[in-house]
């Protein structure tokens, strides 16, 4: 299963400090590479992760895939489960080349890949934008599915080639059929599967509105997963997907029922998902660097903490800039570091210690809004930034705690 899509939009970290910064000082701490599993290797700049639930899964496709072979090869003897860990891995390489489908697809659109994961039901194309048109949704949606029919039909022809009933042609066989599986099934239309990105392309198409499109993509798809929870036992216990009734006893029951929860359980938590982070984007227009910021002070850096202070509560303002003499705006005070300074010792502080100094990623234009502004949060981690006009000239300071405040009370509002 497929589960292309947004990872997330950069958001403040909690408490007012920024992601990847140390509350403590306020300085940036090395960026975290992204984990969540066996890091296999950086296909055009991307990481591919293994999950530890992917193990779980190759070995059950060991063991019943194993058990067939018993049946159609029992020449193998144990020898079998080699040959079905092989086409286990052979699987999960399909489903490798189906993400990266959909991952050269992004960056061909100049949309950054966090990373692909390959996990417990197929793998994960983490795409860190929305696409910029309807277009481009459903192109970026579709190259996995058709990379999955492709690389079933060069399984099918490869089969010509090898003689039926042998451990090529059984594992060729099991690798067609498999990648058109996944192909049918991430073609179904409703979040979070790649049917479900194409019709929400379509609808958005039609309506001129993204989030028309991904609210009606999500309810497909959360009717498609009480559909397989309901559907996929009623089809086995019927035989309908092979076999006959009388064959089906009450563990492999059981063990359908449970497949077809979890299965559902995955697309109705992916279609809701997919709808909450719609909603997020849709609330990002709020967040505007203007509105959020604080009104500031110059102050010199031998300024102690006292005075400056009673500068600020002249004026109502709410933050301090250290300047030079030139009036050249050198550094932003952390507010947790005047928090941390007893009121009896402030007036034998300086400000310029408890500055941070300003690098260019800490200069926020005052017009930045969305996700603009939340990206530029994300590239320069701090607790504090200068926002700046056209001009150059202060405007004020922009706390990464009132960025948070705001996007959480966007958020919050009825029907987010």
């Amino acid at each position: 299963m497929d589960d292309s899509g947004d990872s997330g939009r950069p958001q403040p970290g909690a408490g007012g400090t920024a992601p990847g910064t140390d509350p403590d000082n306020g300085k940036p701490k090395r960026p975290v590479e992204p984990g969540g599993g066996l890091l296999m290797g950086r296909p055009f700049g991307v990481p591919v992760y293994v999950a530890p639930s992917w193990f779980v899964v190759a070995a059950l496709i060991t063991w019943v895939f194993g058990g067939q072979l018993d049946r159609v090869l029992p020449e193998l003897g144990g020898a079998r489960y080699l040959v079905a860990l092989f086409f286990a891995i052979a699987f999960y390489a399909s489903v490798l080349v189906h993400e990266l489908a959909h991952t050269v697809a992004a960056l061909r659109y100049k949309l950054p890949v966090r990373r692909i994961q390959l996990q417990f039901f197929g793998g994960v194309s983490e795409i860190e934008k929305e696409t910029e048109t309807p277009g481009r949704e459903f192109v970026l949606a579709f190259v996995g599915p058709l990379l999955s029919l492709v690389l079933g039909g060069v399984f099918y022809g490869a089969m010509q080639l090898v003689e039926p009933g042998t451990v090529p042609g059984v594992l060729l066989a099991g690798l067609m059929i498999s990648n058109l599986i996944v192909a049918a099934f991430n073609l179904l239309p409703g979040l979070p599967l790649d049917g479900g990105r194409m019709l929400r392309a379509v609808v958005w198409k039609i309506t001129g509105k993204p989030m028309s499109g991904t609210v009606a993509a999500a309810w497909v798809g959360r009717g498609l997963a009480v559909t397989v929870l309901v559907g996929l036992p009623l089809l086995t216990h019927t035989g309908t997907l092979g076999g006959t009734p009388q064959d089906i006893g009450g563990v492999e029951t059981v063990m359908d029922a449970l497949l077809a929860a979890i299965l559902a359980g995955i697309i109705w938590t992916g279609a809701g998902n997919s709808l909450r982070m719609a909603r997020l984007r849709e609330h990002l227009p709020d967040l505007r660097a203007r509105t959020l910021t604080r009104r500031a002070v110059p102050v010199e850096s031998a300024t102690p903490l006292s005075e400056a202070l009673r500068r600020a509560n002249e004026v109502g303002a709410r933050a301090l800039v250290v300047v030079d003499g030139q009036g050249h705006p050198k550094g932003v005070v952390r507010e947790a570091a005047i928090v941390g300074v007893p009121e009896h010792r402030r007036p034998w502080v300086a400000v310029s210690g408890l500055a941070q100094d300003l690098t260019d990623g800490m200069r926020i234009p005052a017009e930045l809004t969305g996700e603009a502004l939340l990206d530029r949060l994300k590239a320069t981690p701090a607790t504090e930034y200068l926002v700046v006009e056209e001009t150059g000239e202060i405007y004020g300071v922009l706390s990464t705690a009132d960025v948070e405040r705001a996007f959480v009370k966007a958020m919050a509002r009825p029907g987010a």
